[in-house]
């Protein structure tokens, strides 16, 4: 049951800095002249917080409007500074969708980190994220401060749960891979590394210093296409979006990255369904960059069986996105 918290954090933990001032007991006739100079201030209390395990809903204002974001806190974390990995979902999805969707949970609950499901923009419970001025719906056409939002979730969380500011991951998927990719690109003192799956950013959205980047995405994609171009409209809708191509993107973060141009390819995975998965990975460079190249498989998060395989095409197993996630962050973390 997600819990929604309001006024005064649950579970507080006080460690109070006691400052002991020694008054001297000097002769009164000798006393030092009186100083212009201010004394030192007294430092603040420091707070340690820690959310109970479970889940737990949030709203924060930001943009002068209040969003929502959810937080899985696994179990026996206590007040641990711990991993972050923030989660965005896909465009006409929404935060509780995503997180029930994806099994990210009971990886964070193996793993030690914090889940975090923040909510797009939008009518009902189909929000999207403005990743810039060519995608998507509502949060883009009305230029929704995204890149904001995800920063004020950030500072909201730290009120709540004590987390490591060097460990923080944000992953997403089509216009939340976007939107992971565009607050990476424009923050990146505030992440550590980026996961997009089945989308990319514009070639023009990458960070302007190197940053580790893991790209999982199928050349059978029938709507974020592999190559680029203009996509199918959104169910219901006129809409469409113009991609970038997916090497396109690539080879910016590439430069940004400071790679070689070298890049070295493992044998594919194959799944019994014929499905392919082939890891690329650049070489020389500064931070990481990892390519997951699939076949046959469609528009999903790999590892989710799709119910609408019309619009999205085939749902696969050959890899699972949650787990490869997880796996990369370990990776970087463990390098810092």
């Amino acid at each position: 049951m997600v819990a929604r918290q309001t006024g005064v954090m649950r579970n507080v933990y006080l460690l109070v800095i006691v400052v002991v001032l020694a008054a001297g007991c000097a002769d009164t006739d000798n006393a030092a002249p009186e100083s212009d100079v201010a004394a030192p201030a007294v430092s603040e209390p420091t707070v340690l917080v820690a959310l109970s395990p479970g889940d737990h809903e949030f709203t924060v204002e930001s943009g002068a409007v209040e969003r929502n974001y959810v937080v899985h806190v696994p179990p026996g974390l206590a007040d641990t500074p711990a991993p972050v990995v923030m989660a965005l979902h896909g465009g006409g999805g929404s935060a509780p969708q995503f997180q029930g969707q994806i099994a990210l949970d009971s990886i964070a609950d193996r793993g030690g980190f914090l889940a975090v499901y923040p909510d797009g923009n939008g009518l009902t419970r189909l929000h999207t994220w403005n990743a810039g001025p060519y995608c998507c719906g509502v949060a883009a056409r009305n230029d929704i401060d995204d890149v904001g939002f995800l920063a004020d979730v950030l500072v909201d969380l730290e009120t709540r749960h004590a987390y490591d500011r060097a460990s923080v991951l944000v992953a997403g998927h089509s216009n939340g891979a976007m939107m992971a990719s565009r607050f990476a690109a424009e923050r990146p003192e505030l992440v550590a590394a980026v996961v997009a799956v089945g989308g990319v950013a514009a070639s023009d959205q990458v960070p302007a210093v190197p940053l580790p980047m893991l790209q999982i995405h199928s050349v059978d994609d029938p709507r974020a296409l592999y190559e680029g171009g203009e996509g199918p409209p959104f169910p219901g809708t006129n809409s469409t979006v113009v991609h970038t191509g997916a090497m396109e993107t690539l080879n910016a973060w590439a430069g940004a990255n400071e790679c070689s141009g070298e890049v070295i390819e493992r044998e594919p995975v194959v799944a019994a369904s014929g499905h392919t998965a082939t890891w690329t990975e650049w070489q020389g460079c500064r931070e990481r960059l990892v390519h997951y190249r699939l076949t046959g498989a469609g528009h999903g998060w790999p590892g989710v069986n799709g119910t609408s395989e019309a619009i999205i095409g085939p749902s696969t197993d050959v890899i699972l996105a949650s787990e490869e996630v997880w796996s990369f962050a370990q990776e970087i973390f463990a390098a810092r």
